[in-house]
């Protein structure tokens, strides 16, 4: 009897131990099941806010009002959002925009904030003397040839030199301006890079290749973008763009 009692005895303390372990087992296997299907969906979401983004500052900004051409918007969020994903840009919220399908004349320099919709800069922006007097047409990758290179870039670092308070760009385009550091293509300000100059020839002062800016404003551009923001210069040259790896 006292044999079938410890038996019986042992048989339900097994069920009530299972039992009580049961509600732990089920948790830890939704756990499992649960976490990696939430992880890609957070970051197909976080890509495609930041898509829609950038896709709306065009129109919330009325920059095609202000002579920005679609085509580079388009080339820009293309090029930039390929280079985000290389971790190239340490500055993902703020892009620059040279738009060389526009006279010297026009004010075609455009720096925003993609993320807060915000226009920061708007200004004149000289090209290199050898790629045309009103429009940059011709360009090179050469050094001293005087001429711009199009494409994306890169901002580095900020030095003191011959032009004062300047910026390093880092071409991201092999054989279309990779060879920016060593062409000393900067961007910095300068004095011919002035209205006054429209009135008098149609079309400001040119550099020797590098994107100057109003002196007044250069030291305030090159804060704002300094240290991994990207510099689109864009030119509707065919050949460009169709040897633009990061057009493609």
């Amino acid at each position: 009897m006292k044999k079938r009692l410890k038996s019986l005895y042992l048989i339900i303390a097994s069920v009530f131990i299972s039992l009580a372990h049961l509600p732990f087992a089920l948790a830890k296997t939704v756990s499992t099941k649960r976490m990696p299907e939430e992880a890609p969906v957070a970051a197909l979401d976080d890509s495609l806010s930041f898509t829609n983004s950038f896709q709306s500052v065009y129109d919330s900004l009325h920059l095609g009002m202000m002579g920005l051409s679609r085509k580079a918007y388009e080339y820009a969020q293309k090029g930039f959002e390929k280079l985000m994903r290389q971790h190239k840009i340490s500055n993902t919220s703020v892009i620059a925009i040279a738009d060389f399908s526009q006279p010297s004349s026009n004010n075609r320099l455009y720096i925003f904030d993609i993320k807060n919709y915000k226009l920061l800069f708007n200004t004149l922006v000289a090209h290199g003397r050898n790629s045309g007097k009103e429009i940059a047409s011709v360009f090179s990758n050469k050094p001293s040839s005087l001429k711009s290179s199009p494409g994306f870039y890169i901002t580095g670092d900020t030095y003191f030199g011959s032009n004062g308070y300047s910026l390093k760009l880092l071409g991201m385009e092999k054989g279309i301006n990779d060879n920016a550091l060593k062409r000393a293509i900067v961007l910095h300000g300068a004095d011919y890079v002035d209205p006054s100059y429209i009135d008098e020839q149609g079309y400001i002062g040119r550099s020797l290749g590098c994107p100057a800016v109003p002196k007044e404003q250069a030291d305030d551009i090159i804060n704002t973008i300094k240290e991994g923001t990207c510099f689109f210069v864009y030119a509707p040259n065919s050949q460009y763009i169709s040897h633009s790896a990061l057009l493609q």
